[in-house]
């Protein structure tokens, strides 16, 4: 009978920083999905990417709000760490003055979720290639 869990007694070695495990997370952020593809899990990185885009776009489109950095209301903070989380498409439409403009519809509100959730998922993203690339992970 093999046992799956380690000694209590033994260390737990530790990963060496690799290229690849510096690489991957910061091409991930940047691009969502690119993280995966440069370890060739293209089928991963290409779904990242489609549906973090999608849920960016989607949310401009409906006239979503991106915040930008601020030292004031927390919300307004957590807001821009989620907005940055989306890495090109935040920095993209930040030049671009797009989503600067005040909220007016229903629907904006629901846009600015959507782009806040794109740059979360972008950030689990990001973990997810780290954790390939120090082998913890599939």
């Amino acid at each position: 009978m093999t046992n799956s869990i380690p000694p209590k007694n033994k260390p737990v070695q530790q990963q060496n920083a690799s290229t690849i495990s510096v690489l991957a997370p910061a091409v991930g952020w940047f691009i969502p999905g690119a993280g995966h593809m440069i370890q060739k899990r293209w089928i991963r990185g290409i779904l990242l990417l489609v549906s973090i885009g999608t849920l960016f776009v989607l949310g401009l489109m409906m006239q979503g709000h991106i915040y930008k950095a601020n030292g004031g209301d927390i919300l307004d903070i957590l807001g821009f760490i989620g907005d940055l989380g989306a890495g090109a498409f935040y920095i993209v439409s930040l030049s671009l003055n797009w989503g600067l403009g005040a909220i007016a519809l229903a629907t904006a509100d629901y846009g600015t979720k959507f782009m806040i959730v794109a740059g979360l998922l972008n950030f689990i993203a990001v973990a997810d290639a780290y954790h390939i690339a120090i082998g913890k992970k599939q």
